[in-house]
């Protein structure tokens, strides 16, 4: 059977100058692949180093507490929550040592919340439905979906 440029030989490894041309692959990277799997061996060739970034500025349970909060009513005197009130309320209430505007906007978009579109996001009554905006029954609420 013939080998193509960029196949894989019997040692594991890539065949020839070719093995970035065709299968969408840019020089740099299959140069990168090869360098790590040279020094320090194939899973380290499959598999990235975890990357720094910037701390998570809230914890889940912080997150999970403020987007309680958000779907409760608003403090007294007001109508609905806003992105100012909902930072000021959850470092009032303690569930945050402080937060910023940002993250909490940043929070509601993940969890497909708009408090300030509505007077309360969640109806506590019993037995009165939960409806659309156009009047239908709001039917099975998918769960927000968990960033990390």
């Amino acid at each position: 059977m013939a080998s193509s440029p960029g196949a894989a030989t019997a040692g594991g490894g890539l065949e020839g100058r070719g093995g970035g041309r065709g299968g969408g692959r840019h020089e740099t990277t299959v140069r990168t692949v090869r360098r790590r799997y040279r020094e320090e061996e194939l899973s380290a060739a499959l598999h990235e180093k975890p990357r720094p970034g910037a701390a998570r500025r809230l914890t889940e349970k912080q997150a999970s507490e403020v987007v309680a909060m958000v779907c409760a009513l608003p403090p007294e005197g007001r109508a609905r929550w806003t992105v100012r009130l909902i930072t000021q309320e959850a470092v009032r209430r303690g569930l945050v040592p402080e937060v910023g505007r940002e993250t909490v906007r940043e929070l509601l978009l993940r969890h497909d919340l708009k408090p300030w579109r509505e007077k309360n996001v969640v109806r506590a009554k019993a037995g009165c439905p939960v409806r659309r905006a156009n009047g239908r029954r709001a039917g099975i609420v998918p769960a927000a979906p968990v960033s990390h």
